[in-house]
């Protein structure tokens, strides 16, 4: 199994295009970006669970029930001070921005909330920035990575939210520099490499066993140890590409599990490409349907070259 920590909320997507100012309406979407990862996971046929904390609310339900639907483990306690989290996304073309509150459940995850003991027997531990701008939660992750760093491969994406550390960026830049010293697996952006490279966080300079950077239209970028490769682009027309970056990352811990490569200490070129390959269609089909919980499930797919040679591999 694969466990995700982190933020599940309610994202509330506008139906109109444009600045949120002029929008009348919106639709509600399960999200977070571990959930993400966590349903794409079970989507693409591996046992997944989350760790995360919801309010004791009628969101909260909402998102329990549509959890269990998709197959998730749900290691989730209910806040009875803290309503669930939500967003608002308005969207400008395809492409998401984003309005995330505060004093939500999820910032409010304690020691006492997570069972230890079920993550040091997991195939690996996967996790994002968003709780490292709260207390309690910052202590609990923190603690939580630094007792599994060694035992449990640990997956990181960057995910960066500006709005969350306002006058405390250089906080959040030495959270990120933290946690990329205890990641084995590491998830961002090609704007979220240029933002820490230009101040000062060289994240090549780490030790990965594979780090992978998403670069939009242009396709991704794998690398482990000296190999380095570029995936192009698998086309479509995107209707929303809210979740396409954890719709990657969900197809890149499945393509390393289908691939028993999750604790390799490293990836040659076939399997890096093959993987990168996985994942970036599986994210280009996620932005055809609106929402983060756009996944396409594994039998929806397994007809194509991109996953039958993974799939198909770990089943000889």
């Amino acid at each position: 199994m694969i466990v995700s920590i982190g933020e599940t909320l309610i994202d509330f997507i506008a139906l109109q295009e444009g600045p949120l100012k002029g929008v009348k309406s919106f639709e509600k979407h399960p999200g977070g970006a571990p959930a993400n990862v966590a349903v794409g996971l079970a989507r693409l046929g591996v046992e997944s669970g989350l760790v995360s904390k919801v309010g004791d609310d009628p969101f909260g339900d909402f998102l329990l029930e549509r959890l269990r639907d998709e197959g998730v483990r749900t290691y989730i306690p209910r806040d009875p001070e803290r309503h669930t989290g939500v967003v608002f996304v308005q969207l400008i073309g395809a492409k998401p921005e984003f309005i995330l509150y505060d004093g939500v459940a999820y910032f409010n995850l304690k020691p006492g909330d997570v069972e230890t003991s079920l993550l040091e027997n997991v195939e690996a531990v996967h996790f994002g920035t968003v709780l490292f701008a709260r207390e309690p939660s910052r202590s609990t992750i923190f603690g939580l990575l630094e007792e599994l760093s060694g035992k449990v491969p640990l997956s990181y994406d960057v995910n960066i939210r500006p709005d969350l550390w306002r006058e405390r960026e250089e906080k959040m830049l030495r959270d990120i520099e933290k946690a990329l010293g205890l990641a084995d697996i590491v998830k961002l952006g090609d704007g979220e490499l240029a933002y820490l490279k230009g101040n000062g966080v060289e994240v090549e300079d780490f030790d990965f066993k594979l780090l992978a950077v998403t670069l939009g239209e242009k396709g991704s970028e794998l690398m482990s140890g000296s190999i380095r490769v570029h995936i192009p682009p698998y086309r479509v027309e995107p209707v929303d590409t809210t979740g396409a970056g954890d719709a990657f990352t969900a197809a890149l811990l499945a393509g390393l599990h289908y691939s028993n490569l999750l604790g390799a200490e490293g990836i040659d070129e076939e399997h890096l490409r093959k993987i990168g390959r996985f994942a970036n269609l599986v994210a280009a089909l996620s932005t055809t349907l609106r929402g983060a919980w756009s996944v396409p499930k594994m039998e929806e797919v397994t007809l194509m070259k991109e996953v039958r040679d993974l799939y198909q591999r770990s089943r000889r």
